[in-house]
């Protein structure tokens, strides 16, 4: 059996996509200052302990704020949070406050808790890792809601067209 030779980066870019992941938001706040984005690459680590990888821009705002917090909170969407994501992702945190324009409420460890998710929940930062042209930040879970039976997340796909608000 032969093997043709492509281009290694379209290719593994279509792989990815093609396991359209569950989108997530992550948020926190730090020094007075609340902070949130989409997250483009997020997923748990470890069975026993529990813990959980987001890995956000070193661009974004809320990369900036989470570098001062002890805490993150991660929120799962679902296929009727598409204008949250399109928020989260599309908009930059240097230039408008999300929570403005978002139904929120303060959660454990003062950090905002975004109502209009499927579920979310609170992890302790253990350790920051960089990771290329994200920071790793691995968490312990502290506080969760489970998300609703029946109730689809929201996929990569919906939102693979966003055009990231990430620039300072």
């Amino acid at each position: 059996m032969s093997h043709k030779e492509s281009d290694p980066r379209g290719e593994f870019d279509l792989a990815v996509a093609a396991a359209d992941a569950s989108m997530w938001i992550v948020t926190t706040a730090a020094g007075g200052q609340r902070a949130g984005c989409l997250l483009g690459f997020a997923t748990q680590v470890s069975i026993d302990p529990r813990r959980f990888l987001a890995c956000l821009s070193k661009r974004n705002h809320t990369y900036g704020v989470a570098c001062r917090a002890s805490h993150l909170a991660i929120h799962l969407l679902s296929e009727e949070s598409l204008a949250l994501a399109q928020l989260f992702g599309s908009k930059s945190g240097f230039e408008l406050d999300k929570f403005e324009h978002s139904d929120w409420q303060e959660g454990p460890h003062s950090l905002p808790i975004l109502t209009a998710t499927a579920s979310w929940f609170t992890g302790e930062i253990l350790d920051r890792t960089d990771v290329g042209d994200h920071v790793g930040f691995l968490l312990a879970p502290t506080a969760a809601r489970a998300p609703t039976r029946g109730v689809p997340p929201l996929r990569y796909a919906a939102v693979a067209d966003l055009m990231p608000g990430n620039q300072p």
